[in-house]
């Protein structure tokens, strides 16, 4: 299992409290102290959230579903985090590239950091939130219908509205990363 040392976890849980309580309107309601308990009791979160947290996603608490009992954190970060951009869709766009292969796919990532990938709609409530990626763009989770054809979605923030495009699921740019999410 994936585990943060003591200094790591005291250090990540200081983080995410400044940032929980610089930002109170994204989790009103919410109190941090459950938000901690939970946290500590939850070893391989936390690793997943570090890992949200060294790519720069700034990851926050975003709200919490009463039904499965879950706190949900999502990447804050004003622009798609830097540490996850330059790079395609998925395994099967990183393998269709014949040359100038990206290092990894936005699919992989979040799969090896025990995240997923925002959906259109978490996406969308993520910039009810805020103002994100006025200058970046962030892939999204893609249908498989489109994925069979070739193609994955991606959202930005621009004219104080949030667009969904379509590119090649192999294409890959500076601009362009992910956002994801996680449920403690």
């Amino acid at each position: 299992m994936k585990k943060l040392s003591p200094e790591q976890q005291e250090q990540l849980l200081k983080t995410l409290k400044t940032r929980f309580e610089k930002h109170m309107g994204r989790h009103k309601g919410i109190s941090w102290s459950e938000v901690q308990e939970k946290l500590e009791s939850k070893p391989a979160k936390l690793w997943s959230l570090n890992a949200m947290e060294e790519t720069q996603g700034e990851p926050d608490v975003v709200g919490y579903d009463k039904k499965t009992d879950e706190y949900i954190f999502y990447d804050c970060s004003a622009e798609s985090p830097k540490g996850r951009r330059s790079i395609c869709y998925d395994h099967q766009a990183l393998e269709a590239r014949k040359e100038h292969k990206p290092e990894d796919s936005a699919i992989n990532m979040a799969n090896d950091m025990g995240i997923t990938i925002l959906t259109e709609e978490e996406y969308r409530a993520l910039q009810e939130l805020g103002n994100f990626d006025l200058k970046t763009s962030s892939w999204i989770k893609t249908t498989p219908e489109v994925r069979k054809l070739g193609g994955a979605l991606f959202c930005d923030r621009r004219y104080n509205t949030v667009f969904l495009y379509h590119n090649g699921a192999e294409s890959y740019y500076a601009a362009r990363g992910f956002r994801g999410s996680l449920r403690v």
